[in-house]
């Protein structure tokens, strides 16, 4: 019927198909019969182009509990691509190995509708899997690359982040490995994790970077007074990890919860009895507001890092279907500048308790 709107949700637009989901950061396309609506892109740096919503992948090799089943996973990351999703974050630290390993099975075959982002950086040994500290020498980044190339079954690594910056490891010859390494075609874009202004700045200058990660999240506001206006000033796009706080934004933790050992939580400073309880305000203002949008309390988490910037990237992750698409349907939110002020304005009251992280994250 003329008039009716149906949500279309596969891949990309090729041919008579369309990617998407909904709303403020999504395009509308009109075809017979029907009105589809197209989850819009971002552009992290100057070319390099993902849906405005990623999917963080970690979680789903441990870290929040043991290893979620492979088969599933594989089936999310794919449904995530009919989504609309083309941007898919990973690590060679997680697991170790074996959430390149997952993400590289599950995205093989849709190799090229999506963005790949991986990492370097940690000191792993690779017949313990013990991390034995940080190792971005250009030898160890040269080695890293060739194995994550073929847990990701692939011949190139679209976006190749260090995930920690290494002290003992000038950034210029870091940022000149990779540089390295994109001439060679088996990288295409450099980015950098938990930076701070000065060496984003540093490594800019040998290599431009597409992008920067750190955790940013209205519990997690680091980023703002350096790292975002270095970012913006050289033109680099910015994907916050963590944008829903490990899950406390979400409303679903409370001082009741515990946490089993394989879970990262039940040792970070953030997740004690106490700092849950005190941090308490912040999930009951996110969700007022949600009340009135018909939203969740992690849309309204999500729709506020869309809205402060148009190069900025959230990568919440997930193991479950119906997380995906109520992280996704963030996108419907819309968020006034009233909305942003009143947020700002009673987040800026609410003093935060516990480190954030593990504790140790510090920009270098």
């Amino acid at each position: 019927m003329e008039g009716d709107r149906q949500w279309i949700q596969v891949a990309r637009m090729n041919g008579g198909q369309f990617a998407g989901e909904n709303s403020q950061f999504m395009a509308s396309v009109k075809a017979p019969g029907y009105e589809v609506e197209i989850m819009q892109k971002r552009k992290l740096g100057k070319l390099l182009e993902v849906s405005a919503i990623g999917l963080g992948c970690m979680g789903m090799s441990g870290n929040y509990g043991p290893p979620e089943d492979s088969q599933k996973m594989i089936a999310l990351i794919r449904t995530a691509v009919e989504r609309g999703v083309t941007f898919f974050d990973t690590a060679e630290v997680y697991g170790p190995f074996t959430n390149e390993e997952l993400v590289g099975e599950a995205l093989a075959p849709l190799r090229d509708r999506i963005i790949i982002a991986t990492k370097f950086g940690f000191d792993i040994d690779h017949k313990t899997k013990e991390r034995r500290g940080l190792n971005s020498r250009p030898e160890n980044i040269r080695q890293v690359v060739d194995a994550s190339l073929k847990r990701l079954r692939t011949d190139y690594i679209d976006l190749l982040y260090q995930h920690r910056v290494d002290p003992n490891v000038p950034i210029e010859d870091v940022a000149g490995a990779v540089k390295e390494l994109i001439a060679a075609g088996k990288v295409k874009y450099f980015g950098l994790s938990e930076a701070g202004a000065q060496t984003i700045r540093q490594a800019h200058a040998v290599q431009p970077v597409a992008a920067v990660q750190s955790e940013y999240s209205l519990w997690a506001r680091d980023p703002e007074p350096e790292v975002l206006p270095a970012c913006e000033e050289l033109g680099i796009g910015f994907v916050p990890w963590s944008p829903l706080g490990q899950g406390f934004l979400t409303g679903t933790v409370n001082t009741s919860r515990s946490f089993e050992s394989s879970d990262v939580r039940s040792w970070f400073p953030r997740f004690t009895p106490e700092a849950i309880a005190a941090n308490q305000p912040l999930v009951d203002l996110l969700k007022g507001i949600a009340a009135r949008k018909k939203a969740t309390p992690a849309q309204i988490a999500i729709g506020w890092l869309l809205a402060q910037k148009p190069w900025i990237v959230p990568i919440p992750g997930t193991r479950k279907l119906e997380r995906l698409d109520e992280n996704l349907g963030s996108a419907k939110i819309k968020l006034t500048a009233e909305d942003l002020r009143e947020i700002d304005s009673a987040a800026s009251n609410i003093q935060v308790q516990g480190a954030r992280g593990t504790g140790r994250e510090r920009y270098v």
